[in-house]
C-alpha cells in the first residue's frame, strides 16, 4: 500500500516560529526537489520555497536564474523538534542531494543550485557542521569533497506561488517525474521512521 504523506505547505514568516517550532533553511539544487522530500517528513510543520543569501533585495525567480544575484534557491523548514532533530533532518538531506557537486545538482548548475545549510540559531551552526564532519568521518572519501554552504540565514525572499507544492501539483511533469519522484522515493524507502 503507498504512504499517503500529510502535506506541509503552510507559508512561513521568519523568526515567528510558534510552538516552540524551529526554522532551518536547506538548499539542495532546485528546490522542487527539496520541497518534495521535506513535505512528507513528520515534525515539519512548514515548507517554503524561496531564495537566500544573495545581494539583491526581493529577487525573482528570472533574476535567481541569471546566477548574479547570489541567492541560493532554498526551502525554509518550520519544524517541531520534539519530533524531529536538526541532526536528523540534515542527514535525510545529505542523503538525497549530492553534497560534493560544486553549484550543481544533475544537469541543474548555477550557483543558485548550491548546496547549503542556513541556520537561524548559532546551535544550527554547531549541528551542522558536526553532521558534515561526523559524514567525512564515516566516510573517508568524503574528505574535502563536501561543498556545503554553512551560514546564518539572510535577505530571504519567499518564491513566487507556482513554486510552491510543485511537485504535488505537477506530479507527471517531467522534471518531477525524472528528477524529483527518485529522491522523493528514496527518501521514502530509506527513512521510513520519519514519514509524515
Amino acid at each position: 500500500m503507498l504512504h499517503q504523506p500529510t502535506m506541509h505547505t503552510t507559508q512561513i514568516t521568519l523568526g515567528q516560529a510558534a510552538n516552540g517550532h524551529q526554522q532551518i533553511a536547506l538548499g539542495g539544487g532546485c528546490f522542487w526537489c527539496v520541497e518534495g522530500v521535506f513535505q512528507r517528513v513528520r515534525g515539519i510543520v512548514g515548507v517554503e520555497s524561496g531564495y537566500c543569501n544573495g545581494h539583491v533585495p526581493n529577487p525573482t525567480y528570472e533574476q535567481v536564474c541569471t546566477g548574479n544575484t547570489g541567492h541560493a534557491e532554498v526551502v525554509v523548514l518550520s519544524f517541531d523538534p520534539t519530533v524531529i532533530t536538526t541532526q536528523d533532518i540534515l542527514h535525510i538531506f545529505f542523503d538525497v542531494h549530492d553534497a560534493t557537486t560544486l553549484n550543481r545538482q544533475g544537469n541543474d548548475v548555477g550557483t543558485q543550485y548550491r548546496s547549503g545549510i542556513y541556520c537561524t540559531t548559532p546551535g544550527q551552526l554547531d549541528v551542522a557542521t558536526a553532521v558534515i564532519d561526523d559524514l567525512q568521518s564515516a566516510r573517508p572519501a568524503l574528505q574535502g569533497m563536501i561543498t556545503t554552504e554553512v551560514a546564518m540565514l539572510e535577505g530571504y525572499t519567499a518564491g513566487e506561488s507556482y513554486h510552491q507544492n510543485y511537485f504535488e501539483s505537477n506530479p507527471s511533469a517531467g522534471y518531477c517525474a525524472y528528477i524529483i519522484r527518485p529522491k522523493v522515493d528514496k527518501f521514502t524507502q530509506t527513512h521510513q521512521q520519519f514519514l509524515a
